[in-house]
């Protein structure tokens, strides 16, 4: 499940939202695509030290902390009124996905599986890839990108009730 909402929150939305945030924003398609670039270039980056640390203390305190990061992402993303702090947003995106995507948690799953490790790395990659279809759809029909980003990772997992 992590995957499939870090993938589709941090990733996926992204290409789905573009347009809008361009439109709604009145920032240039190659302004808002440059922070999702630099997106990108953190996560390579940060992923170094994020791989040290996995090979330290496993990736549990990673994905969780990278978690707690893509939220915060997001919101920053989703509540921007300027351009630099959308950017900003972006940036510590970046950071989050070094810690929720592929590479920790492929780190998880060699870790805790031994005989029936190539069957878990391909479920892991297969259920993943769902995340493109669940969250493209989603996000295509939202009302607004800011809502979208803002809200979405604060709510719970379709099927997840509280009980209280």
């Amino acid at each position: 499940m992590t995957e499939i909402v870090s993938w589709g929150l941090l990733y996926y939305a992204f290409p789905v939202l573009a347009p809008r945030i361009s439109a709604d924003t009145g920032w240039s398609s190659m302004a808002v695509t440059s922070a999702f670039s630099a997106a990108l270039v953190v996560s390579a980056l940060v992923g170094v030290p994020v791989g040290r640390v996995i090979d330290r203390r496993g990736p549990r305190l990673v994905m969780t902390v990278g978690s707690v990061l893509g939220v915060l992402a997001l919101v920053v993303i989703g509540t921007a009124g300027s351009l630099p702090v959308f950017v900003a947003g972006w940036v510590l995106a970046g950071a989050a996905m070094a810690g929720v995507l592929y590479p920790p948690a492929f780190a998880a799953v060699t870790g805790w599986f031994d005989a029936r490790r190539l069957g878990a790395l391909a479920t892991l990659t297969l259920v993943a890839g769902l995340a493109s279809t669940v969250f493209g759809t989603a996000l295509m029909i939202a009302s607004a990108w800011t809502r979208a980003c803002a809200e979405q990772p604060l709510l719970p997992p379709r099927g997840v009730h509280s009980r209280g």
